[in-house]
């Protein structure tokens, strides 16, 4: 699999063209230049080629071999390495991967692990406003920490329709547990983008006030835009979160109220029965003496005073809302 995705020098915000590895040690002692080195999936060998060509901390090297890293960003020497985790979603699957960033005054080098899109455009936009590209390295980093943001906000943007869906189906009477998979799917999904989102914060602003060599004072803006839409979908995430959870508990609120409608109406409806089992049971009895056994009007009268007393609860319940 080939790993070197991309290999580009520039000068003063100008690109010189496509740089071997071997050559790169040279090409960063000329003045102003940078390298914006793309990678994917490097073995520990090329690694440690790199290691050498950008003098980059041994441990650095060990973290950008592991996938699986944490978000962060750290710092070794003159030299920063950062971890982002990154989102795209397609035919409805959501994967997630990561890019780790060595950062120094002279270079940019990308390492992606897993399903990640790649930078190629990024670069190309990036190639075309020269007088930022001319500040550095930071104007190349910003520009995919910007596209690995914005991915998140569509992400968001997807997960809101999808929400909306789910927020309808839960307003209902029924339990659906369909509905509650859905809603379960959907917050741990909600879950992993905060995550990742969450760190980006405090990354932009330490490179927006510790680290002014590789993000000059010119470039600060940008990385607080960056900021800015990480907290967005810290704020949409966190919201939707705690509406799904509310509307479940609507939902069960709905379900338990439903349910003792109909605990009210079977009380109720007992209750009109227990009449007349109470009468019938009593002439069930064998008792050679009992009221108007022998009564012509006996039976009719014992009707009567049975479907009585039976509208007479029937409607009392109703009036009290049983029935």
């Amino acid at each position: 699999m080939e790993q070197v995705i991309n290999s580009v020098a520039y000068q003063a915000g100008k690109r010189l063209g496509e740089v071997t590895i071997d050559d790169i040690s040279e090409v960063l002692k000329q003045p102003g230049a940078f390298v914006w080195l793309g990678l994917w999936q490097a073995d520990q060998a090329f690694m440690q080629k790199i290691q050498h060509e950008f003098n980059l901390h041994e441990l650095a090297i060990e973290d950008a071999l592991a996938a699986h890293q944490r978000p962060k960003i750290e710092v070794y020497g003159d030299s920063l390495f950062i971890v982002l985790k990154t989102v795209q979603q397609e035919n409805d699957e959501i994967s997630y991967g990561e890019t780790h960033f060595f950062v120094g005054t002279h270079f940019l080098i990308s390492v992606r692990h897993g399903n990640s899109s790649g930078y190629a455009a990024i670069r190309k936009r990036a190639e075309e406003n020269p007088k930022l590209l001319a500040k550095g390295p930071g104007f190349a980093l910003y520009s995919v920490m910007d596209f690995i943001v914005d991915n998140y906000r569509t992400l968001v943007d997807q997960l809101e329709m999808q929400y909306d869906g789910i927020e309808a189906s839960l307003f209902k009477s029924e339990f659906d547990p369909q509905a509650v998979e859905q809603v379960y799917g959907l917050r741990r999904t909600l879950l992993k983008l905060h995550n990742a989102a969450m760190p980006v914060a405090e990354i932009c602003n330490q490179l927006i006030h510790l680290h002014e060599t590789i993000i000059p004072k010119e470039l600060r803006a940008y990385i607080r835009d960056v900021q800015d839409h990480a907290h967005q979908v810290i704020i949409r995430t966190d919201d939707m979160r705690e509406m799904l959870a509310n509307a479940m508990n609507v939902n069960l609120a709905m379900v338990t109220v439903r349910q003792n409608e109909v605990v009210k109406k079977l009380a109720g409806w007992g209750a009109i029965l227990a009449v007349p089992t109470v009468i019938f049971s009593l002439y069930g009895m064998n008792f050679a003496e009992m009221p108007e056994l022998k009564t012509a009007w006996g039976y009719p009268v014992t009707l009567l005073v049975t479907l009585t007393g039976c509208i007479v609860m029937y409607q009392r319940l109703k009036r009290s809302g049983w029935l």
